[in-house]
């Protein structure tokens, strides 16, 4: 099977690696600007607790060299003294330093979510349909979570790992400075390795990240189709998909660990290499008495205590390298161009007569496949236009372009006169209401739902919209009446009181262009009546765009226009179609031409 996220190329360490890193960590630290008051207590704890530490050491060779060596007990009860009050003061500074970090790295997570979700939100209809709903999830949650645990407390424990190793080289170089540089010996490659271990595990990390989202995508889905999955009894191939994915992810982490083991030892080794050297050469300048047993005791606790940072250092780079991936996947969907709104005028649209005007207009989803050629019309306000015509001929598309869910490739769309392109998005859509193909309610209350587009709508508002759209009377015989939840996405109601919700939520916006894409399909005859009664009064001066499929639904329509492949093939009211013997006549014959022969024979022979 086609893969969607195809593993991510290790990309060889480079200084343009680096600086990619580097941009995407100065974008991410960017939403710490706003709390430089608690990033300040977070970060002077830490430095405080860090550098404190370098005290002990000096301490232990005072201990040493003036108690032990010169027999003197004070010496020992006054370095222990120390060291307790050291132990207290670091436990408060690491106190405030995990409080804040720990709060800066939830505040952050908070302020990322928000952008991400808000990007999402403005992103136009063309993303959402080349996007999975899985991957989004996957980058809302685990990606924000991966970003989240570096930017507060790792960033921290990086920054104090740095400082603490900078001040244990200083340290030592005061000690001794020969025998410093040769336990140092090892630190640049340590510094090397590590720096190279981060850039080789940053594109595997991103790679484990995508793959999660495709293992996200494939189990949404089957979640959403469960129903599918259980009527045609295909769990095993549901479990079998899963599987082939959840392998693929977990055969990436698993080099992504083999990568992890074998750098650690050798982080360790490094240090204790250190510790050899220190020995070695050091050993025998204590026994000679050209440095003191405290000062090779110092240096020895000095390298000691590089061993746990640099073993965390590990774990931190890991994490930095986690974050800078996950941040990435996060920025991409922050920073894809909303082309609609981007390219939207200021004027807002104000008591709108409801005049559409289509004017030479082509639509193509993609550059190689025209969805739209030429369309032309004039739909006067007030008036009631029909399009019909096969599956696939561009109806759905022609309404999708008046509110600019997308943007016409060519030509251009008129309301009342003004360029669409011209118009304030949002004002433009406040003045159309539409009834999907496809009714979609939130998990919520019946009222809430059809409130949706008006949420400080009065429950007597609600209860009028819902009684036009013949809803009133099922929704009443819940136990709860207008407070009943629906289950998710509408499961727990039929598809013909999901359609009537849709439509109640549509009318109680009260708009002045309306929009019934195929509002009654999932209606039956009786219901589909009772509708089609409710909007001839309701319809009355709005403009109003009905896609159906049936004639029965249409055929009273002031205006009519049959599309196919993507073109108006014929136009004019239902009398004038029939007479054209065209697409409208062969579509009249094949649904309404024998039942209305036989109730003309009914009538006449009563």
């Amino acid at each position: 099977m086609s893969r969607q996220n195809e593993p991510t190329r290790e990309k060889p360490f480079s200084l343009r690696v680096f600086w990619e890193n580097a941009w995407i960590y100065r974008r991410l630290l960017s939403y710490l600007r706003p709390y430089t008051r608690q990033v300040a207590f977070a970060y002077a704890s830490m430095i405080f607790a860090s550098l404190i530490n370098l005290f002990v050491p000096q301490i232990i060779k005072n201990a040493i060299d003036n108690g032990l060596a010169a027999g003197k007990a004070s010496a020992l009860w006054a370095a222990g003294g120390l060291i307790l009050g050291i132990a207290l003061i670091r436990g408060l500074a690491g106190f405030t330093q995990r409080f804040y970090g720990e709060w800066l790295s939830h505040r952050v997570a908070y302020d990322v979510g928000n952008h991400f979700y808000d990007s999402v939100q403005h992103l136009p209809f063309a993303f959402h349909d080349r996007s999975h709903t899985g991957d989004m999830m996957s980058r809302a949650t685990s990606d924000i979570q991966e970003t989240r645990m570096f930017v507060g407390i790792g960033l921290m424990d990086l920054t104090a790992v740095i400082l603490l190793v900078t001040g244990v080289v200083v340290a030592m170089l005061l000690e001794s400075v020969s025998l410093s540089l040769l336990a140092l010996l090892p630190i640049p490659i340590l510094m090397y390795a590590t720096i190279r271990f981060g850039a080789t595990v940053r594109p595997m990390f991103k790679s484990i990240q995508e793959q999660m989202g495709t293992l996200s995508s494939v189990m949404q889905e089957s979640m959403t189709g469960i129903r599918v999955v259980k009527a045609f009894a295909r769990e095993p191939y549901e479990l079998q998909k899963f599987d082939v994915e959840n392998d693929e992810w977990f055969d990436r982490r698993f080099k992504l660990i083999n990568v992890w083991a074998n750098n650690w030892p050798f982080f360790t080794f490094l240090v204790a290499f250190s510790i050899f050297l220190l020995l070695w050469f050091g050993g025998p300048l204590a026994l000679d008495g050209r440095i003191t047993v405290g000062t090779l005791f110092a240096l020895i606790s000095y390298v000691l205590m590089l061993a746990a940072p640099v073993q965390r250092l590990g774990f931190l780079v890991n994490l930095a390298a986690t974050a800078s991936a996950s941040a990435g996947r996060i920025f991409e969907i922050i920073d894809t161009p909303n082309e609609i709104e981007a390219h939207s005028g200021t004027i807002t649209l104000q008591n709108t007569r409801g005049e559409v005007v289509f004017e030479n207009v082509a639509f193509a989803y993609r550059e190689d496949q025209p969805i739209l050629h030429d369309i032309s019309f004039y739909a006067e306000p007030g008036q009631r236009v029909a399009l019909i015509g096969p599956t696939g001929s561009g109806k759905s598309t022609v309404t999708n372009l008046i509110p600019r869910f997308y943007d016409a490739t060519h030509g251009r769309i008129l309301i009342d006169g003004i360029d669409t392109r011209e118009l304030d998005l949002h004002s433009l859509r406040r003045h159309i209401g539409i009834v999907l193909q496809d009714p979609f309610l939130f998990s919520q209350s019946v009222a809430q739902n059809i409130a949706y587009g008006r949420p400080d709508a009065s429950m007597d508002d609600i209860i009028a919209a819902a009684t036009a759209a013949r809803a009133h009377d099922f929704i009443s015989s819940f136990p709860e009446g207008y407070n009943t939840r629906v289950g998710e996405r509408g499961v727990t109601l039929s598809g013909g009181q999901k359609q009537r919700i849709a439509i109640a939520r549509a009318l109680l916006t009260d708009p002045r262009i309306l929009i019934l894409d195929d509002s009654t399909s999932s209606v039956d005859t009786e219901t589909e009546y009772l509708i089609q009664q409710a909007l001839e009064a309701l319809m009355a001066g709005r403009t109003t765009f009905i896609i159906a499929q049936r004639l029965l639904t249409l055929k009273n329509a002031d205006y009519i226009l049959v599309l196919d492949h993507g073109r108006i093939v014929e136009r004019g009211k239902h009398d004038t179609l029939l007479a054209n013997n065209g697409l409208y006549r062969e579509i009249y014959d094949l649904q309404l031409k024998d039942q209305e022969e036989f109730m003309e024979t009914v009538a006449s022979n009563a």
